[in-house]
């Protein structure tokens, strides 16, 4: 999953977000050059270089001067692998841009964190909209399958997913009981259904010609198929019977925003 988390209005709370995905200078923090460090001294290092390194970064603003982005994976995935394919995906996405990124390992699903700061070296804004998106959740795919994951890039509609992943600061606001209303668990609003409805008659399109084929096999993905959507329309889990078909299951790479 490629994830947009939000991002620092002012070196305040970028700061304080490299504290937490540092666990407070606990953990190793790579930056940009590929350098890898720990300690609170370097923190305090790379919110000098940020501040001060190109256009002076208020400590309270405005505009948001940098992106936070959480790349995940399944439980089961090498979070080593996961590191050395987030690295790439860095390298290639945010080109010009000072970053930092840490791996995460002690929860279910092993993730990366990375800060972008939005102006480049040159002096050009980060601005993701969906088409980056979708692109970066593709190059972190690609990246992945060099390096033996057998990864596919799929927005959520198109898996049937309806959750809602909390931001950052909503998880922590909530944590320290300062949230002032719970946000939704399910995606809802015209832009979601839309979306869902049209990934769903996507999937009938491609049931039916599969319907039409005369090779068993194809029938077969066709009623897999059917009671995919249906399942997932009715909100409820997918029970999958036996595979008929064995075949390794590629990992998908979702995203949200």
């Amino acid at each position: 999953m490629v994830k947009v988390t939000g991002g620092g209005r002012g070196m305040k709370a970028i700061a304080a977000h490299f504290r937490y995905i540092s666990k407070d200078g606990q953990r190793q923090i790579e930056d940009d050059r590929g350098v890898v460090e720990q300690g609170r001294d370097v923190l305090a290092d790379i919110e000098h270089q940020w501040q001060y390194g190109g256009a002076y970064i208020d400590d309270v603003g405005h505009r948001r001067e940098a992106f936070n982005v959480m790349l995940s994976m399944p439980k089961g995935t090498d979070p080593l692998i996961l590191q050395k394919a987030a690295r790439e995906f860095a390298k290639i996405e945010f080109t010009d841009h000072r970053y930092v990124m840490v791996l995460h390992t002690h929860q279910a699903n092993p993730h990366v964190h990375l800060s972008v700061k939005a102006e480049s070296k040159h002096g050009e804004r980060l601005n993701p909209r969906k088409a980056d998106l979708h692109r970066w959740r593709e190059t972190l795919a690609e990246r992945l399958r060099e390096w033996g994951i057998d990864a596919e890039a799929t927005r959520q509609a198109v898996r049937g997913a309806v959750r809602n992943y909390p931001e950052l600061w909503r998880k922590k606001a909530a944590e320290e009981g300062r949230a002032r209303a719970a946000l939704s668990e399910r995606k809802v609003g015209d832009a979601a259904l839309a979306s869902r409805r049209s990934a769903g008659q996507a999937w009938g399109a491609i049931a039916t010609a599969l319907r039409a084929s005369p090779d068993p096999k194809d029938q077969w993905l066709a009623q897999d198929i059917e009671r995919f959507v249906t399942g997932r329309a009715l909100n409820r889990p997918v029970i999958k019977e036996q595979t008929r078909l064995p075949q390794e299951p590629r990992q998908d790479i979702g995203w949200t925003r």
